[in-house]
């Protein structure tokens, strides 16, 4: 199941970050006593304190566009005090020295906390302005793609963001519609234009759309192709990049992104998936795929 099938009014206490795949990832990096790892999405912290807590006087880079996950991470990980360095960015702006980290880490996807948190505009299940913005230092909100952008360009993201087959008929309507100013109003118009046995299926039928959006929003897949462009030149010979995906779209760009790169091997020929028990006691587990490569020795570079 992709996580857009997912409904989007999951709840779960804010940043009370379950990491998904924990032992997978921690084994997959290989953590090293007295290593540098970097996790480029550090959200609630959870991934971080079990790489610190994994080998003996670890280190570790924690970046998040999020303030909240930042203040979030800084709070759990207080404990590691000087062993950890927190920068506020994007992951694919920052830049980074090459050969600096033994390990590489990114959860991608929308956490828990931003669909549970109203006034982000993540999540049609209560009323908000339309925002969905990660790094809300930036201009672009969902309010301004909904109500100026034209109806070819809606019709367009809701497709390829959202895999919507609706697209030109739900972006014809909005266009009818708008201007929208809550996500309450947008999906009751989103609702109101596609056939009732459509909307009334398992799944309700602004959640692709609202995916679509919040990609558009935060430029979520050119960031990540640019992202796995220049992470490699960051790891040191023999070091690894673990990344976390949660819908087709991610996971296409980082299965061809790690074997694309000259500088890694990937060591997983098929993505790493959640057990049983795990997504019992963590659904979101249930779409999550983890990809794992390994920056190539110096020796075989030539």
């Amino acid at each position: 199941m992709k996580d857009y099938e997912l409904p989007l009014d999951i709840e779960e206490v804010a940043f009370s970050h379950i990491p998904v795949l924990s032992r997978e990832v921690v084994e997959g990096l290989a953590v090293l006593p007295n290593g540098h790892y970097l996790d480029a999405t550090v959200g609630g912290g959870g991934h971080s304190r079990l790489i610190l807590e994994s080998a003996p006087d670890v280190r570790l880079t924690a970046v998040d566009q999020d303030e909240d996950a930042l203040a979030a991470a800084k709070k759990e990980l207080a404990v590691f005090e000087k062993r950890v360095q927190f920068i506020h960015g994007n992951f694919a702006v920052c830049e980074f020295p090459q050969n600096t980290f033994n390990g590489i880490l990114a959860d991608l996807g929308v956490s828990s906390h931003h669909l549970d948190t109203p006034e982000r505009g993540f999540s049609f299940r209560r009323e908000a302005r339309l925002d969905m913005r990660m790094d809300r230092r930036q201009s672009l909100t969902a309010a301004d793609v909904i109500n100026d952008w034209d109806e070819v360009e809606l019709a367009n993201i809701f497709f390829k963001y959202g895999e919507e087959r609706l697209s030109r008929r739900i972006a014809r309507r909005i266009v009818e519609k708008r201007p929208f100013q809550t996500t309450t109003e947008l999906a009751t118009a989103i609702a109101s234009s596609v056939p009732a046995k459509y909307r009334h299926g398992r799944i309700h039928p602004a959640t692709r759309v609202f995916q679509a959006l919040r990609i558009a929003v935060n430029d979520e897949l050119k960031v990540l192709e640019t992202f796995i462009t220049k992470a490699p030149n960051a790891l040191v010979p023999g070091g690894r990049i673990a990344i976390i995906s949660f819908h087709s779209l991610e996971d296409r760009i980082v299965k061809h992104g790690l074997r694309d790169s000259p500088l890694l091997n990937v060591l997983t020929k098929k993505p790493i998936t959640a057990q049983e028990e795990e997504i019992t006691n963590n659904p979101r587990a249930r779409s999550a795929k983890l990809r794992i490569a390994e920056r190539k020795r110096l020796a075989t570079l030539y």
